[in-house]
């Protein structure tokens, strides 16, 4: 239709840089970066990698290659970088100075995945505490802009910065986030206890990020929740219950994913979340096998549930996608008590990890053999429902069982 002008929204362009210090690993993790950077909607146009031992307190990479970026962002039409590590207050405003251009990091650029991610209000809650945590630790680095007097009601005075306004503010709106996560907290927390006074036994879903966890709590739950093959695609916890092959219900719990470089801010504002994994009986780590990263990323996954204070745990390690690899390879996880391989896609090996689980469960339980009589005919829809009934017989003297059933119950059951 004539006269109609098209409006696009600008695509961000941007070049990522890294250092690459004595671990070498900087160009796997700006893959990484890379796909980060999709997710948020923007596109890499380059990549570049300074060799030096340290990173550059005041500027992230050195004066030589500072410039090189300069020319290559003129080159490209790029309209900003992301750096590979987060910057502090002062190299964040020395590089907008000296390249002209918008300059983000790697937490700035999963902050803001996660806000465009969040759901649930927990999960809105949590995002919008580690963005402004962040954003309170650069305010002096931002001063120029901030600097401007500022005044009217509801600040101290007509001469008061608007650096120390957005400073009160922030501060002002952590501590109401922070209230309001101390309620979600203690939900969470009536929740787990509801689910201990029932004798439910719960395996967490940890792993790293685009394992598969979600498609495997939708493969054995029908949970319905969103499975893409990105970063992050889940946010929000979800807890399903699962039915093993012996009729005991179990609940998985799936967690947000971990990744390398995680910011400190989103291990701090997701503790709660993390948690589900430190009140569960088992942990079932999963591992994506055909990633050629399989062994950072799960160093990266052991050494946040270190940081979360999550220990003495069983752990399975499920080695998953083994669909996607071209020929069979031994795994091994010498930090886990089972291993399993398994496909979430296509169901190859779930019986095994289903049978493992009901293994792990039943070794916990008491075996229980005895005549109730039919006056307490009543325990055995206890035993139904929190234990494994085997066997039943209906006999002249009251119903003989053999079971498995849980520690707490088996002195109640054996009273006369």
């Amino acid at each position: 239709m004539a006269g109609l002008i098209e409006i696009k929204e600008t695509e961000e362009r941007v070049i990522l840089i890294a250092v690459n210090g004595d671990g070498g690993e900087a160009a796997a993790s700006l893959d990484e970066l890379e796909e980060l950077v999709n997710t948020a909607g923007a596109v890499c146009v380059d990549k570049i990698i300074q060799n030096r031992e340290q990173i550059h307190p005041g500027t992230y990479l050195g004066k030589g290659k500072v410039d090189e970026v300069k020319e290559r962002l003129w080159e490209l039409e790029a309209t900003g970088i992301v750096c590979d590590d987060e910057l502090s207050p002062a190299q964040l405003r020395n590089l907008e100075e000296l390249l002209s251009t918008k300059v983000m990091d790697r937490t700035m650029v999963i902050l803001d995945i996660f806000a465009s991610r969040a759901r649930t209000r927990e999960g809105k809650i949590q995002v919008e505490l580690a963005q402004l945590k962040y954003r309170a630790a650069r305010l002096v680095g931002l001063r120029k802009s901030l600097s401007r007097l500022g005044g009217g009601i509801g600040t101290r005075g007509p001469g008061e910065k608007k650096l120390e306004v957005d400073r009160r503010l922030i501060h002002e709106r952590i501590g109401q986030l922070k209230s309001e996560l101390e309620d979600v907290k203690r939900h969470r927390e009536l929740s787990r206890q509801q689910r201990s006074r029932t004798h439910t036994p719960v395996a967490a879903i940890v792993g790293y990020t685009n394992a598969g966890k979600s498609t495997l709590l939708n493969r054995l739950t029908q949970a319905g929740i969103l499975a893409e093959d990105k970063l992050f695609a889940t946010l929000d916890p979800t807890t399903r219950a699962l039915e093993l092959p012996s009729g005991e219900k179990i609940l998985l719990t799936d967690t947000v994913g971990f990744i390398h470089k995680l910011p400190h801010h989103l291990i701090e504002a997701f503790k709660s979340t993390l948690e589900e994994a430190k009140y569960s009986d088992v942990i079932l780590h999963v591992v994506d096998c055909s990633n050629p990263h399989m062994d950072m990323q799960m160093h990266v996954v052991y050494e946040t549930l270190r940081q979360l204070e999550i220990e003495n745990k069983e752990i399975i390690t499920v080695f998953n996608k083994i669909d996607r690899l071209e020929e069979p390879s031994a795994f091994r996880d010498f930090s886990s008590d089972y291993q399993v391989r398994i496909s979430a896609k296509t169901g190859e090996g779930l019986d095994e990890l289903l049978a493992l689980l009901e293994s792990i469960f039943r070794s916990r339980k008491i075996y229980l053999e005895k005549t109730f009589p039919y006056a307490k005919a009543g325990k055995i829809q206890l035993i139904r429902q929190y234990g494994q009934l085997l066997n039943e017989e209906y006999n002249e003297d009251g119903i003989q069982v053999q079971a498995y059933v849980p520690a707490e119950l088996f002195a109640g059951l054996m009273e006369e």
